[in-house]
C-alpha cells in the first residue's frame, strides 16, 4: 500500500488543474482508496469528509487503460473507483455562445457546459441505466438522480446520430436519452 506525496501541490487551488497530463512519474503501487458509486471518497476504509481534501485528490486524478490513479510530478498511485469518480450534483441553464445550454457542476466544483466542454449518454452501472457526462482524461461523472430529474423536465423531441426520441438540446447539440420504440 502507498501514501502519494502531495509536497508542491499546495498552489493548486479548487478551481485549478495542475497540469497532470504532462507528468510522467513512475508508478509506486496501490493505494487503499476508493471512489463509491455515490461518489463518496474513502481511504483505508473511512469516508473522507473534508471537501477540499476531496477536490484537490480530484485534480491529480487521471485515467489510464481503464483504471484511475492519483499522480504528482514525483509518483502515481493506483485507486479504486466503483464507477465514476465524479458525480453531478448541480446544474442550470445558461446562455452561450452556440445558444441555450445546461452548466454542470460537480461535486467537487469542476464547471462543464454540456455541448461545449462535456457530452451525455445514457449507459449501464450493476443492474441500473444510469445518466454520465464526460470528463477530462477521459474521465467520466455520473449526473445525480435529482440533477436528471431536473432536466427530465426539459426534454423534447430530438433528432441525434443514435435515433429519434426524447432528450436535451445544449449548445445547439441533441442528445437522445430515451429512444423512441
Amino acid at each position: 500500500m502507498s501514501n502519494i506525496e502531495l509536497k508542491g501541490l499546495y498552489e493548486v487551488t479548487s478551481s485549478s488543474l495542475p497540469p497532470v497530463h504532462n507528468w510522467k512519474p513512475p508508478f509506486c503501487g496501490d493505494m487503499d482508496m476508493v471512489i463509491k458509486a455515490n461518489g463518496e471518497w474513502f481511504h483505508e476504509g473511512g469516508k473522507i469528509k473534508r471537501s477540499a481534501m476531496v477536490a484537490m485528490f480530484s485534480r491529480i486524478l487521471w485515467f489510464e487503460n481503464g483504471e484511475h490513479f492519483l499522480v504528482t510530478p514525483v509518483e502515481k498511485v493506483r485507486i479504486q473507483v466503483e464507477d465514476a469518480p465524479f458525480l453531478i450534483t448541480r446544474w442550470q441553464w445558461i446562455e452561450t455562445e452556440r445558444g441555450r445550454a445546461i452548466e454542470f457542476a460537480t461535486l467537487t466544483d469542476d464547471v462543464l457546459v454540456l455541448g461545449v466542454d462535456c457530452d451525455l449518454w445514457m449507459d449501464w452501472y450493476k443492474e441500473e441505466e444510469r445518466p454520465y457526462v464526460s470528463m477530462r482524461y477521459g474521465m467520466k461523472a455520473l449526473v445525480g438522480r435529482n440533477v436528471f430529474y431536473g432536466i427530465a423536465e426539459s426534454l423534447e423531441q430530438v433528432e441525434a446520430p443514435k435515433g429519434i426520441g426524447m432528450g436535451i438540446i445544449s449548445a445547439g447539440k441533441s442528445y437522445l436519452l430515451m429512444q423512441d420504440a
